[in-house]
């Protein structure tokens, strides 16, 4: 770039610089928040100033308690749901040791590969 060129955008990108600085100051007073009410002089402006601060902490105590609370409910449904589902894990399982206790009692059952009771005769002494 030759200097000429330089010169002349240097003025109009500052302009732009300038211009897009300007919304976001605006923007800044208008956000709610802590201000530092020291600064003002007169009584009734410093406890307009505190007012408005007590107001934004309630705000936010009052978001924070009732976003508490929700979590503190969803939680406790959880708890609730998981309780119920371990109840139900414990009747199956009592289930379960009862069907495997009948198995164990019951005689066996009469298979090929297993050996024929002593006081039975076999067969093939006919």
């Amino acid at each position: 770039m030759t200097m000429t060129m330089r010169k002349r955008l240097a003025a109009p990108c500052a302009l732009l610089v300038g211009v897009l600085a300007l919304p976001i100051v605006a923007r800044a007073q208008d956000v709610p928040g802590i201000e530092i009410c020291t600064a003002e002089k007169t009584m009734e402006r410093r406890t307009s100033c505190l007012q408005s601060n007590v107001d934004f902490l309630k705000k936010v105590m009052t978001k924070a308690a009732l976003d508490q609370q929700a979590r503190v409910d969803a939680a406790r449904a959880e708890i609730e749901a998981l309780r119920r589902q371990v109840e139900a894990l414990k009747a199956s399982v009592a289930g379960l040791e009862g069907k495997l206790e009948q198995l164990r009692l019951q005689p066996p059952a009469s298979g090929g590969d297993k050996k024929p009771p002593e006081g039975a005769k076999s067969g093939a002494s006919k």
